[in-house]
């Protein structure tokens, strides 16, 4: 289990042949159940593998104040059980197959999947199916997995410097949108949370109308969808609850730049700058979502980026300095700059490197050279995540979760591939200003050799 924060968008894209014969893969097919599913199947043959993933239109940004981390702690509880599977058996039928499984939880959606051979699909489903209506939910078993959530929050925040000025920033960033309040949710809130406020969270997120099943690898569309209608179909429409309407949730405006530091024992210090920028609501009409994402990848896509071969190998003012930003999201877009200054330099030597690398694209733009060799990275993209049964339904998926369809995937490529140089100048002028940038700094304080072993023990798992 684990928590999704925001990607860059292009290193999981589909891209649109430019230049290299990609594999055939065959189209997807979408289908509603009558009580209000969709489930989209997509053909993979090249092996005996299938993916099923359950994808919920509900994360983080639906909670409200005093219960946030609700969506991810419910995701820890869905693996504890229901009147049919005890606690811990839904992991092990997975396993004894040779399967895999996980969830996560993310500000827009939460998501559980299971890889396994395509003949044991229909127990999958069965499993998938029967936890989403008929998940126990008892103290007992609340009371120790809301533990392990905290102590999850105490290693990968409150221990780690760069995720908690992570944290800070975006909680100083937004004044009124959830996407201020972290994912893991707040510590006070998790050590006040209640059962009854996962029960409510689940009775009132977790409906097939509310969700989107996928289907990616060696099946027959046909065949998976009567699967699915003997599963998922056995709960009739009459007994979903109307889901509860979604208030607007407008970020006001930003109207001047702001400023934070967060004291956090590490070695180094570190600054991440956020800039306010949209995310993509009508793929076919829109065109700043896919300049930014160009100009993230000019800044940061490879060692030819800006950032890299100027800041890291050039002046040696940063030992690392990175870009990004995701064009697919439900409510509104951050561009993020972020590094770590050389040891004989200062954080404000870093920003003042990065405002510089800014100012010349808004002064100069960008080269045709730059936009091509984006433009091969799309294509690369293109060709590695088509091998990945698992990336084409993460994809899928989270573009039919953020409130798109996964055939707006075609349209979102071609855009990018239309994007002009003149175009990234533009956005880089529009929204690289003061007016909607938040600067967050870390200030290193000494580590302590518990700190020290936390941090080693860490990068190791990863």
């Amino acid at each position: 289990m684990k928590i999704s924060f925001r990607p860059n968008y292009l290193a999981s894209l589909l891209c649109i042949t430019l230049i290299f014969p990609l594999p055939a893969v065959a189209s997807s097919h979408e289908y509603l159940l009558d009580n209000g599913l969709k489930l989209i199947v997509k053909e993979d043959h090249r092996s005996p593998v299938v993916i099923q993933q359950v994808w919920y239109k509900a994360g983080s940004m639906d909670e409200v104040n005093g219960t946030t981390g609700v969506a991810h702690a419910l995701e820890h509880m869905m693996f504890k059980g229901t009147d049919s599977v005890p606690a811990g058996e839904f992991s092990r039928r997975i396993a004894a197959v040779g399967g895999k499984e996980n969830a996560f939880t993310s500000s827009d959606y939460t998501a559980y999947y299971q890889q396994l051979h395509q003949r044991h699909l229909p127990m999958a489903m069965e499993l998938e199916s029967d936890r989403m209506h008929n998940l126990q939910l008892t103290q007992e078993e609340f009371s120790k997995e809301i533990q392990v959530v905290m102590e999850e929050r105490r290693l990968r925040t409150d221990d780690q410097a760069h995720a908690l000025l992570y944290e800070k920033m975006m909680a100083t960033a937004f004044q009124a949108h959830p996407y201020r309040r972290p994912i893991i949710g707040w510590m006070n809130d998790l050590e006040n949370m209640r059962v009854s406020d996962a029960q409510d969270w689940y009775k009132r997120w977790y409906a097939p109308n509310n969700a989107v099943l996928v289907v990616v690898g060696d099946v027959d569309p046909e065949n998976v969808l009567a699967l699915a209608k003997k599963y998922y179909g056995r709960f009739d429409a009459a007994r979903v609850i109307p889901l509860a309407e979604r208030k607007p949730q407008t970020e006001p405006l930003q109207t001047g730049i702001k400023h934070l530091v967060v004291k956090a024992p590490a070695q180094l210090p570190h600054l991440i700058m956020g800039y306010k920028v949209p995310s993509l609501k009508d793929p076919g009409h829109e065109w700043e979502p896919y300049a930014l994402t160009i100009l993230a990848e000019i800044l940061d896509g490879n060692a030819s980026a800006r950032l890299d071969k100027n800041l890291v190998r050039g002046t040696r003012v940063a030992v690392s300095a990175d870009a990004s930003y995701s064009l697919a999201e439900r409510g509104p877009g951050t561009f993020f700059i972020d590094g770590t200054p050389s040891e004989n330099k200062t954080v404000g030597d870093l920003e003042q490197s990065i405002r510089a690398e800014i100012d010349k694209i808004i002064r100069s733009g960008i080269t045709q050279e730059e936009l091509a060799r984006v433009r091969a990275q799309v294509v690369a993209s293109r060709v590695y995540q088509l091998d990945s049964t698992f990336a084409q339904a993460m994809q899928i998926g989270r573009l039919e979760s953020i409130g798109l369809s996964h055939r707006d995937a075609d349209v979102i490529l071609e855009k990018l591939q239309a994007v002009t140089t003149e175009q990234v100048r533009k956005v880089a002028e529009k929204y690289l200003i003061d007016d909607l940038l938040t600067v967050a700094v870390l200030d290193p304080q000494p580590l302590s050799e518990t700190t020290q072993q936390q941090n080693s023990a860490i990068q190791l798992k990863h």
